[in-house]
């Protein structure tokens, strides 16, 4: 069976030790032969073909100024739900993305990792997020914990979309959540690296995976944000790079536009191309957003959940993001009591469910659930702050579209729009972190005076409850599909997508093809005209297990490092190629949920830990052809296939060194 993945069968033994020594950090300056021999024009060819002049002898060939290489906005959202933007259903006013998809096009089968530092793993690698250190987001504490793959940041066997780009003559900027590491350049720390050490020239970083409070306040001495390498403290005047804001106007969407800004500014006389990633924090928790954002959307939501959720449907029907008998997901069964698990649950002998063992092997333990309340059950103080908490999140949402509004102008001002490729993503599926098992305590307080007032705002002070929308407002976001972040269903690892071709101004066809993160990677590669590296790298057999650590893997900047495999998404832009990009299996596995689609695309096996998912710890399928809502297991129907795409997704988990947790469950 071909995978789209790397198959290092050397990480069939976990446990063997890597054949090279980390290295401390990338190499910044001298540019790969590899990556720079493979460097080719996009646009304009200055090596005009000699023309023959009849008479045996070539004409001159006219000289030609060479068109400067495509630049490269990549925006990535935090978060955000499938449905939340307008161009993919929802009511929450996006007037920029809208321009955006009158301009690009939308693909709306586009897949991420479960959660947020697997997926930046995946972007930033091209490659699948158990081979460069994300195996999990972060570090586990169980028997995986010390695992090559396992390490919790962005390790050395990694290649750089941002290292390669700098290398072939890109500038290299971000600003945002980084996620991926935090031992700055000449530390003792050993987790990871900061983004300036991953090829990105300028950077001003979020490091870990949530903002305390979007309006700064940080502690004196905190380590939670680098620019360039160095720790600084947002909302702060003085930092490195320079205008930090103040504690009276930072808000972080606002923020890292204005950053980006400023590094594009800094160096556009060069003439240069450039890689901008903003990678925006917006709308993760906690709640928070300023005026007038923060009382724009009061009483749109009074009507719950199924309202605004039907409503989002039908107008992606209406809009050809669903055909008109899509089958949507439903909602999951309402829980007014949350279950206390098997008997054995947190015991020392708990034999737990998971996706290679069940009833059968005499695996019977499951965690604990959760009160998930339907809008007719809840109180009218429920009811009220919920409420106020999805105008919260859908100013959050309007915020962030605003300042993507900014980028875009400032690129017009500039000159440099007609030239730039641009794609827009949410990094996962909607966060359905429930406020706790039993939110109903928690719901009543907010909706109390100072309390409720108080919702969204800057508080002045160094951190703010982790407000957050929870499960219902979650399925919400994630309409039409089934399952939220964190989750293989459909609606944890779909996001909304949207491209833009460099001087492309009208909207071409909306493109159905299933797409992936690590996609991205190659594809930026492809508008850059940079080569993958393909030298092989050395053998590296262990002489203990006979297991060559190297093998599958490429070598860059005399580092051995796991290939991209992502597919180029250019030619699907351009029109000059239909049809699927990927007709290879496709598998995942994160916090032990598991799925694996089928190599013609219509087949989904998909397993999920009790109680969340069958009770009986089966493994569920979907007819991903009609039924990509995934309302209908017909695994009881369908036996032969399912056993096969089990038996593929084994495969791929050995392929990229992937281990079963013994026991599943997600990351809150």
């Amino acid at each position: 069976m071909t995978f789209h993945h790397a198959s290092p069968s050397a990480r069939s033994s976990r446990r063997a030790p890597l054949a090279s020594p980390l290295v401390t950090r990338l190499a910044l300056v001298a540019a790969s032969a590899a990556a720079v021999a493979g460097l080719v024009a996009c646009g304009s060819d200055n090596n005009t073909p000699i023309a023959s002049n009849g008479g045996g002898t070539t004409a001159t060939p006219t000289p030609t100024t060479p068109q400067k290489r495509p630049n490269i906005l990549y925006i990535m959202a935090d978060d955000l739900g499938y449905s939340d933007i307008k161009a993919f259903g929802g009511e929450i006013d996006t007037p920029n993305l809208d321009a955006l998809v009158a301009s690009g096009r939308i693909l709306t089968n586009h897949h991420t990792g479960t959660v947020c530092a697997i997926t930046r793993s995946m972007l930033i690698s091209g490659t699948d997020h158990h081979l460069v250190g994300e195996g999990t987001m972060g570090a586990p504490n169980d028997e995986r914990k010390g695992l090559p793959g396992y390490e919790g940041y962005l390790n050395d066997s990694s290649l750089s979309v941002a290292q390669l780009l700098k290398d072939a003559g890109y500038h290299t900027y971000m600003a945002g959540k980084w996620h991926l590491g935090n031992g700055i350049a000449g530390s003792a720390a050993s987790l990871g690296k900061t983004p300036d050490q991953w090829g990105f020239e300028r950077s001003y970083a979020l490091l870990g995976g949530a903002a305390s409070n979007h309006f700064a306040h940080e502690a004196a001495g905190s380590k939670n944000y680098t620019e360039d390498g160095q720790y600084v403290q947002p909302g702060q005047p003085g930092q490195a790079g320079g205008t930090g804001g103040s504690p009276a106007t930072f808000y972080s969407t606002n923020f890292y536009t204005q950053k980006l800004i400023q590094y594009i500014d800094a160096n556009k006389a060069d003439g240069k191309p450039f890689f901008a990633y903003a990678a925006y924090t917006s709308p993760h928790w906690p709640l928070q957003v300023p005026e007038p954002w923060l009382s724009k959307y009061k009483g749109r939501y009074d009507a719950g959940y199924d309202a605004v959720r039907n409503a989002r449907i039908a107008r992606q029907k209406t809009l050809g993001i669903l055909p008109a008998d899509f089958n949507a997901f439903g909602g999951a069964p309402e829980t007014l009591t949350a279950s206390a698990g098997s008997a054995a649950n947190g015991t020392a002998g708990a034999k737990y469910i998971n996706a290679l063992n069940g009833p059968a092997q005499g695996y019977t333990d499951y965690g604990a659930g959760y009160v998930n309340k339907t809008w007719a059950s809840l109180s009218a103080d429920e009811r009220k702050v919920q409420a106020r908490y999805m105008e919260i999140y859908a100013g959050m949402v309007e915020n962030l579209d605003y300042n993507i509004g900014l980028l875009v102008q400032h690129l017009k001002d500039i000159g440099e729009y007609d030239n730039t490729f641009i794609m827009f993503q949410s990094d996962n599926g909607a966060e359905g972190w429930p406020n706790s098992t039993d939110p109903t305590a928690y719901d009543t307080a907010n909706a109390q005076e100072p309390a409720f007032s108080a919702l969204g705002k800057d508080n002045g002070l160094q951190s703010v409850p982790k407000l957050q929308y929870g499960l219902r407002w979650a399925e919400v976001s994630a309409a039409p599909f089934r399952q939220l972040k964190g989750y293989m269903g459909e609606g944890g690892i779909s996001t909304p997508m949207i491209a833009k071709l460099p001087g492309q101004t009208a909207q071409q066809p909306t493109l159905n093809a299933f797409t992936h993160v690590t996609d991205n990677t190659a594809t930026f590669l492809d508008v850059a005209g940079v080569a993958l590296p393909t030298q092989a790298a050395p053998a590296a057999v262990n002489a203990s297990t006979g297991v060559d650590a190297n093998k599958g893997k490429v070598v860059y900047n005399g580092r051995n490092v796991w290939p991209i495999t992502g597919q180029s998404l250019l030619p699907l832009l351009r029109g000059e190629v239909a049809g699927e990009v990927r007709t290879t299996a496709f598998g995942e596995e994160s916090y032990g949920r598991a799925q694996l689609r089928s190599a013609d695309g219509r087949w989904k096996a998909l397993w999920t830990e009790p109680p969340s998912g069958p009770a009986d710890g089966h493994w569920e399928l979907f007819d991903l052809k009609t039924d990509r809502g995934e309302t209908t297991d017909v695994s009881a129907s369908n036996q032969t296939v399912l056993d096969a795409l089990v038996a593929q997704w084994k495969t791929y988990m050995t392929s990229v060194g992937g281990v079963e947790p013994a026991r599943p469950r997600g990351y809150y």
